[in-house]
C-alpha cells in the first residue's frame, strides 16, 4: 500500500508499505477520506528528524504514515473481534491507551495514566490505502455522512462539538468564536443548530465573509476593528454569555476573555503559544469561568456525529480542497499557505 510520510523541512514523500494484517483485537480500515489538520503542519514544518520534539512528543517518527483524521470501510477483522463486521463504515478516535487506567475507561485514551499512540504522529495514520488500529478505537459513522464529514468529525469538527458541550452551549446563549479556520466554522455550524446567537471574529476578511453562511448571525473583522467593543456593541454592552477562542492567538485568547459578560464562560481549544490577562477587572470581578477543552471523548465523536446527522448540519461545507493521494506533495505546499479552508485527502470509493 501506499503511505505519506512528513520528512521535516516542508517535504512529504509517499511511499510503499506492506498491506496490514489484523491481530487480536485489531482490524484493517480501508481507508477512505483522511482529513488535513493545522496540526498536521508541525510535522511537515518541522526540522527533518524533530516533528515529534515539535509537537510536544517524545519518541522516534521516522517512517510514520501521517494523518490523524481517518475514516472507512472495515476490510478485516482480527481474532476476537465482535463488535464491528466487514463493510461497516467507521471513524477513528485517533488515540489509544492502556484500555485500563480510568482515563481509558471513561473514553479518554488521550488522558492515558499510562502514555498514548496518536495515529499520524507517534503511529501510522490515516494517509494510506489502508490503516490498522485496535477495533475499541473505531467509531460509526452514520449512514447519511460522507466518508469527508466523518474524517472531519475525527478531529477538528469534533474537537469544536467536544468545546461546545463544555460550554454547555444552547439556545440561551451568545457565543462568539474566536478563529474562523475549520475548527472555529466547525463551532459557528453546529452552535447555531444549538440555537445560539453566534458572532465570528477572524483577521481574514474572506474567512470573516463566509461566517455567515456557515449559521453567524454577526461576524468581525478583528484586522479592523476592535473585537471586544465590536461585541460590546453587538450585545448592548454586556459582552457574550460564551466564547470560544479556536485561533490559539494570544490576543485572540485576551480578547475571548474580555469579551465574555459577567458571569461568563470562556473556553480555549486552540493549541500552543501563551496568553497575558489582567486578573481582577478580566476574570475574577466578572465572576468568569475559563476551561480549556482537549480534542474529545470516544462517546463525544459518536455524540458528535448522531447531532451532524440528526439536525442536518452541512460539515461537507467546510472542505475548499479535496486531493488524492498521490496528490500528496502539492496537497501540504498549498495547505502550508493556510488561505483556504479544510482540505482532505479522498480514495477511490
Amino acid at each position: 500500500m501506499r503511505g505519506v510520510v512528513f520528512k521535516g523541512d516542508r517535504v512529504v514523500e509517499i511511499e510503499d508499505f506492506a498491506d496490514p494484517s489484523p491481530g487480536p483485537g485489531e482490524v484493517v480500515l480501508e481507508v477512505k477520506a483522511s482529513g488535513m489538520c493545522g496540526s498536521d503542519l508541525h510535522f511537515y514544518r518541522a526540522p527533518a528528524g524533530q516533528a515529534l520534539a515539535a509537537f510536544g512528543l517524545t519518541g522516534d517518527d521516522a517512517g510514520i504514515i501521517g494523518g490523524h483524521e481517518p475514516c472507512g470501510v472495515v476490510a478485516e477483522v482480527g481474532p476476537g473481534v465482535d463488535t464491528v463486521a466487514v463493510g461497516d463504515r467507521m471513524m477513528v478516535h485517533h488515540y489509544d491507551g492502556c484500555g485500563f487506567c480510568d482515563q481509558c475507561r471513561t473514553g479518554w485514551p488521550q488522558l492515558c495514566e499510562r502514555g498514548n499512540v496518536i495515529f499520524g504522529a507517534t503511529a501510522h495514520g490515516g494517509h494510506a490505502d489502508y490503516l490498522k488500529v485496535p477495533a475499541r478505537t473505531l467509531v460509526p459513522l452514520p449512514d447519511s455522512l460522507s466518508f469527508a464529514a466523518g474524517a472531519a468529525i475525527s478531529c477538528g469538527t469534533g474537537t469544536a462539538f467536544g468545546a461546545l458541550t463544555r460550554l454547555d452551549v444552547s439556545a440561551r446563549d451568545t457565543l462568539a468564536v474566536f478563529g474562523q479556520g475549520p475548527v472555529g466554522q466547525s463551532a459557528v455550524q453546529l452552535a447555531a443548530a444549538l440555537g445560539a446567537r453566534v458572532i465570528a471574529v477572524d483577521i481574514e476578511a474572506e474567512r470573516v465573509g463566509r461566517a455567515a453562511s456557515f449559521g453567524a448571525s454577526d461576524a468581525v473583522d478583528s484586522s479592523v476593528s476592535d473585537p471586544v467593543e465590536a461585541i460590546r456593541s453587538l450585545t448592548g454592552g454586556h459582552g457574550v454569555t460564551k466564547a470560544l477562542d479556536c485561533s490559539g492567538a494570544p490576543a485572540a485568547r485576551a480578547a475571548a476573555v474580555k469579551a465574555a459578560a459577567k458571569w461568563g464562560t470562556v473556553a480555549f481549544v486552540g493549541e500552543g503559544s501563551t496568553v497575558t490577562l489582567d486578573v481582577s477587572p478580566d476574570l475574577i470581578r466578572k465572576q468568569l469561568t475559563v476551561l480549556g477543552s482537549y480534542t474529545f471523548s470516544l462517546t463525544g465523536q459518536a455524540d458528535c456525529a448522531r447531532f451532524i446527522a440528526a439536525h442536518g448540519v452541512e460539515v461537507d461545507r467546510i472542505f475548499t480542497d479535496r486531493w488524492k493521494l498521490e496528490d500528496a506533495v502539492a496537497a501540504y505546499a498549498a495547505f502550508d499557505r493556510q488561505t483556504g479552508g479544510k482540505a482532505v485527502i479522498e480514495f477511490a470509493s
